[in-house]
């Protein structure tokens, strides 16, 4: 287990802190979308955006006129943050109600990606991340869009999660209360392959989405 840093070590309910990196790392790969703060111009900002981890780096990739991209290219600190709702927790009292979640955050200075393997790698991973195989089966960048695509990546080396499970946590007197108590879960679940209007009769899904489209196949597992 990874000790944590001064800027990640929680504070308010430490019991709830999660340094391990196999733990970062599988909600990080779960997480379908991560948001992204930063100061622009003496202002903060956060802005919802695509990540994929790769080893020990995040990316975020984006137009090259983006305003973010423009700004986290010259090396400025940022925050990344991802959350996954697990369920809401409906105490006895309003004020123990609560939510069950795992999320992760990552604090550090961003790189812009320079190197063309590198880029290659991280947009592919940004790609598999969103729908497995889907680097494979679409047709990839053309010389011009790399052009119009910048990458920017994080480092791992100061991250730390957050996980809150369990059901409600009221206070003992009001365990005699008339009240239901207790947990909804809550999932993402997909719904399906719907085809595009413009697809061309005959072409297949490929069986990496069918498997990822199907509510009751791996995808669905994950977040059991």
């Amino acid at each position: 287990m990874s000790a944590p840093t001064e800027r990640t070590a929680l504070n308010r309910i430490p019991e709830k802190g999660v340094y391990d990196r196999e733990v970062i790392d599988a909600i990080l790969d779960e997480a379908l979308f991560c948001h992204l703060g930063f100061i622009s111009e003496g202002s903060p900002v956060v802005i919802p955006t695509i990540h994929a981890r790769h080893g020990d780096v995040v990316y975020i990739h984006g137009s090259a006129g983006s305003r973010m991209l423009k700004h986290l290219r010259r090396g400025f600190e940022a925050c990344l943050t991802v959350t996954i709702l697990d369920g809401l927790v409906l105490a006895r009292s309003v004020f123990e109600h609560s939510m069950n979640y795992r999320s992760v955050m990552v604090l550090g200075p961003a790189r812009e990606v320079t190197d063309h393997d590198e880029k290659m790698v991280a947009l592919e991973r940004v790609s598999d991340h969103v729908a497995p195989g889907r680097w494979r089966d679409a047709r990839g960048p053309a010389p011009s869009e790399l052009d119009k695509t910048r990458v920017i990546a994080m480092s791992l080396s100061e991250a730390s999660a957050k996980v809150s499970t369990g059901p409600p946590e009221d206070l003992e007197d009001d365990y005699d209360l008339d009240c239901w108590a207790g947990v909804i879960p809550l999932e993402l679940v997909p719904g399906g392959l719907v085809p595009d209007p413009r697809l061309r009769p005959g072409i297949p899904a490929p069986s990496d989405l069918l498997a990822y489209a199907d509510p009751a196949g791996p995808f669905r597992s994950k977040t059991e």
